[in-house]
């Protein structure tokens, strides 16, 4: 069958992070990484594609480009290469062998996605892309509007185009254990990301303070159970006891969690207890407009610091880079990586802290 190029598409700035999970959990070449998508080739139908867990979706590769113009011109070379610059009968087989056909007559649909301003509208450019898929599609298959057994895929973003078909579905970006949900929860995906960053063992204490719905633990858990060996009990809390209650609903079956309401400014945990910080502050937007996020961001760490132990280390997430960093500068944690990316329209950052041992020194695990 030889190999099998693909790309996924992940949240803006966490490409590198994805990276690693399709290398480790495929054996998959990585070809290429641009904001928002990896471009990655695997030597055969692999079913654990279907589990990766810090990408949003999942396509087999017709074409790619880095040359649109903007204008309408770009129109007739979607055509073009969507009919000579894919072999789209080969692709359509890997999509067989990925996904078995379906009972009855096949169904297909085209989707475009289009970000940025162009001479032309989305849906000129899906027209132009179906033209060029024509001759490729079986004459008994169906069109239909949605759900359908295979699905064709543009998707433009400024100057870069590509298209494929689509492998996966909303499971991927939607975790069947999140029986409840909250106002701005976030991606389960952008969950998974932290949890890689985190560089975990199977005898860390890990804590997210300030839980929601619970999503960073329950990526925890889904992560942890590749270690096959007993772990630690994870630790959880939140300020309101409505998020506890849905941060319990969630994460019930997936392994030990203690959920508790507190406030993480002051948390009813012994000093240097934990391993593993974990969290996603509320962000600027989130929290009232007489709430000083820096003080607020203060407060955390100095508590954060507390319960964290020696050589321990933390990954946050927040939209105020400058306000997390003073803040961490002043309990004299060390920055060891940093990812900007966005966040429910908001530019945000992913950083992994480290809180070094007596005198500075790295401390053995």
């Amino acid at each position: 069958m030889g190999s099998i190029s693909c790309y996924a598409m992940v949240v803006s700035g966490l490409e590198s992070i994805a990276a690693k999970e399709i290398e480790s959990v495929l054996g998959a070449k990585i070809t290429r990484k641009i904001d928002g998508l990896v471009t990655f080739k695997i030597d055969g139908p692999d079913p654990d594609l279907f589990d990766l867990k810090t990408t949003e979706d999942v396509f087999l590769l017709g074409w790619g480009t880095d040359a649109l113009t903007y204008r309408a011109s770009d129109l007739d070379d979607i055509r073009k290469w969507t009919a000579k610059e894919a072999d789209w009968t080969r692709l359509i087989s890997h999509h067989h062998s990925f996904k078995p056909k379906t009972k009855g007559k096949p169904t297909y649909r085209f989707i475009t996605q289009m970000d940025g301003e162009h001479g032309y509208h989305r849906k000129d450019a899906q027209k132009e892309f179906a033209k060029g898929l024509a001759r490729f599609i079986p004459p008994n298959w169906r069109m239909v509007e949605d759900n359908a057994s295979v699905e064709f895929w543009l998707t433009i973003n400024e100057k870069t185009a590509v298209a494929g078909i689509r492998l996966t579905d909303k499971n991927m970006r939607h975790r069947p254990y999140k029986v409840a949900h909250r106002p701005a929860s976030l991606r389960p995906s952008v969950a998974a990301c932290m949890v890689r960053v985190a560089e975990l063992k199977p005898h860390h204490k890990v804590i997210d303070p300030m839980c929601g719905a619970g999503t960073i633990l329950g990526e925890y858990q889904i992560y942890a159970e590749s270690w096959r060996v007993p772990r630690a009990a994870a630790w959880g809390g939140d300020i309101e006891q409505a998020a506890v209650m849905d941060a319990s609903a969630n994460t019930r079956k997936l392994g030990k969690i203690y959920l508790n309401r507190w406030d993480a400014r002051w948390l009813p945990l012994q000093s240097g207890t934990m391993d593993r910080i974990i969290c996603n502050p509320p962000f600027g937007k989130q929290i009232s407009s007489d709430v000083d996020i820096n003080k607020l961001y203060r407060g955390l760490m100095i508590q954060f610091n507390r319960v964290l132990c020696q050589d321990g280390k933390a990954v946050l997430l927040v939209s105020d880079y400058a306000a997390i960093k003073a803040a961490c500068d002043n309990v004299k944690w060390k920055l060891e990586k940093k990812f900007r990316t966005q966040i429910l329209g908001q530019n945000a950052v992913l950083s992994l802290w480290h809180k070094p041992g007596p005198e500075g020194t790295l401390q053995g695990e």
